[in-house]
C-alpha cells in the first residue's frame, strides 16, 4: 500500500505534535505513540495499492499550498472513532489532489475515500477511540484553528516502511 502525503510546515506540526502528546499524556490513544521518524503529521491525498513514487514528481511545482486546520472531524469506524483535524479545502489545496488523484488513477474500492469529489482532507490525531475516551480526548486537546502551508510531499511505502520524499 503506498500513500501521496502532504507535509505541514513547522508551526501547524508542532501544534499538531502538541495535540499528540497531550492525548499521551491522558493515556489516549494518539497518532503520536508511534515513535518512527517516519510518523509525522501528514495530509493524505490518494491511497494505492500500487503507484510509481516517481510519477508525483511534478506536485512539487504547485507547493507551498495554503493549509488551513479548523474544527475537529470524526471519522466513524464500527464502534471505535478516528479523532482528526479538519483541513479547510480551498481551491489550490483542490487542485493539488485532483492532480495527484489522477496520477493515482482509479482507487481500489477500499481507498474510495480518496477520490475526486469524495475526499475529506484531514490530519489524524488519534484512532480507535471509544466514546467514553473520545469524551476525554476532546476535553484534552486544544484544537486551535491554525493558518500555514504545507511546505512538503512524500510517498509513504507501507510495505516497506519507506518514506519517498517529493520535496
Amino acid at each position: 500500500m503506498f500513500s501521496v502525503e502532504l507535509i505541514p510546515d513547522a508551526e501547524i506540526d508542532r501544534m499538531v505534535r502538541e495535540d499528540w502528546d497531550r492525548l499521551l499524556g491522558a493515556d489516549l490513544p494518539s497518532s503520536g505513540r508511534n515513535p518512527a521518524p517516519s510518523n509525522r503529521p501528514h495530509v493524505t491525498l490518494a491511497v494505492r495499492e500500487h503507484l510509481e513514487p516517481s510519477a508525483y514528481a511534478g506536485i512539487a511545482e504547485m507547493l507551498p499550498v495554503p493549509l488551513e486546520l479548523g474544527g475537529v472531524l470524526l471519522l466513524g469506524h464500527r464502534d471505535r472513532y478516528v479523532l482528526t483535524r479538519q483541513v479547510v479545502v480551498t481551491s489550490a489545496l483542490l487542485e493539488v489532489h485532483r492532480v495527484v488523484a489522477e496520477l493515482a488513477g482509479r482507487p481500489e474500492p477500499r481507498y474510495s475515500t480518496t477520490r475526486i469529489d469524495h475526499w475529506t482532507p484531514h490530519i489524524t490525531l488519534a484512532r480507535g477511540l471509544t466514546a467514553v475516551r473520545l469524551a476525554t480526548a476532546m476535553r484534552t486537546i486544544r484544537a486551535p484553528h491554525i493558518s500555514g502551508e504545507a511546505v512538503g510531499a512524500r510517498v509513504w511505502d507501507a510495505e516497506n516502511r519507506r518514506v519517498i520524499t517529493i520535496r
